[in-house]
């Protein structure tokens, strides 16, 4: 009995085809060689550097500054290691998302190659904003921010954060930087780029103002508000691929997007006009965070405005894009009942006129004859 013949052949080690195919693998070689650092006592001052958190300060925890420490952080030039080995633990994850659920999900449904890059983007960041909405709100209530609002502008007077708070957003930072790559390694088109590469800017750009700024809680809640919007966008995405018939919900999420972003203009007023309420502060310093100045108040305002202005167009033009596609659709039997008619009626000429020539040829063969 003969073999069978594989019909795919391995690429060749360290190609383009290899590496898409084996990202994941190959980040986590480099993940484990940082890891794998830690049983060495020569190199686990450098690995500590890149898995657990940095610039933290002791602080009294109690009334007896004697009995009780707790650790509060800072941010640092050593948090971009950090986030470096958390943007290679985010590809890992996406990696594993993609090939265990959504690939599967996706054989099962047979969706064409135009709704398959899509369905996958959904499926990413639904997952990615359903986790991090959790995580953000149970920050949010262990620190008592919903109990209490005014911590959201309230100025702490050492400028730093807790740890969970630190974890959040570096975690937060490491996904986004992680989303880079994954351009390439998703194979992403030409003409989607650009929107890709502003969206993921986006982020970053506000996550960071906020990190480096010490608007930590106003952040987190800025952050909260838009991440629930965006997973219900994803989410009636996912049904409308699984069943079109969920177009209406789409219009209902329209309206919870409007919603969503008035509520958010709203905070980012609120929070900025009674941030550091004590006054505005004659020497701001970047550095440590004393940034009580007008200045940026109306930058990071202005900031706010701008990205939930552009926010909106992007729905506007994307509803826009499905009703013309709706009414494309619409429109596409009527022209085929049209063009099925015009055939008919010619048909119906044609079979007349043969078969009156076939009623008169008999005729014709008497003159002939005749």
């Amino acid at each position: 009995m003969a073999f069978r013949k594989k019909s795919t052949k391995n690429p060749p080690v360290l190609s383009h085809e290899f590496i898409l195919q084996n990202h994941a693998d190959l980040v986590a070689c480099v993940g484990m060689f940082f890891v794998l650092g830690l049983m060495f006592e020569g190199t686990a001052e450098a690995s500590i550097v890149f898995i657990t958190l940095q610039h933290s300060v002791p602080f009294p925890a109690g009334e007896d500054p004697a009995k009780e420490l707790k650790f509060l952080y800072h941010y640092g030039i050593k948090d971009l290691a950090t986030v470096f080995f958390y943007m290679l633990v985010a590809v890992i994850i996406h990696a594993t998302l993609q090939e265990y659920v959504l690939d599967k999900i996706n054989r099962r449904m047979q969706f064409p190659k135009a709704k398959q890059s899509r369905f996958n983007e959904a499926g990413q960041f639904s997952a990615f904003y359903l986790v991090s909405c959790v995580w953000g709100t149970f920050i949010l209530i262990s620190e008592n921010c919903l109990s209490d609002p005014t911590l959201i502008w309230g100025a702490h007077s050492h400028n730093v954060m807790t740890f969970q708070m630190k974890f959040f957003y570096i975690s937060q930072l490491a996904y986004w930087f992680h989303a880079f790559p994954e351009l390439y390694f998703q194979r992403t088109k030409k003409q989607d780029l650009p929107r890709q590469l502003v969206y993921i800017g986006l982020h970053l750009f506000h996550i960071a103002g906020a990190y480096l700024l010490y608007l930590n809680h106003l952040g987190l809640v800025l952050l909260m508000l838009h991440y629930f919007v965006e997973f219900l966008s994803h989410i009636c995405d996912l049904f409308y691929f699984s069943d079109e018939k969920y177009q209406k919900e789409m219009s209902l999420w329209a309206v919870v997007f409007i919603l969503g972003r008035l509520v958010t203009l709203t905070v980012s007023v609120l929070s900025v006009g009674f941030h550091l309420a004590g006054g505005q502060n004659r020497n701001p310093d970047a550095i440590s965070g004393n940034v009580n100045v007008l200045a940026a108040k109306i930058a990071v305002l202005s900031s706010s405005c701008t990205i939930q202005a552009y926010i909106t167009w992007n729905l506007v033009n994307v509803q826009l894009q499905r009703w013309k596609e709706e009414d494309a659709v619409l429109q596409a039997p009527s022209v085929k009942k049209k063009r099925t008619k015009g055939r008919s009626s010619r048909k119906g000429t044609e079979n007349g006129v043969a078969t009156s020539n076939k009623v008169d040829s008999p005729h014709k063969k008497k003159e002939k004859t005749s």
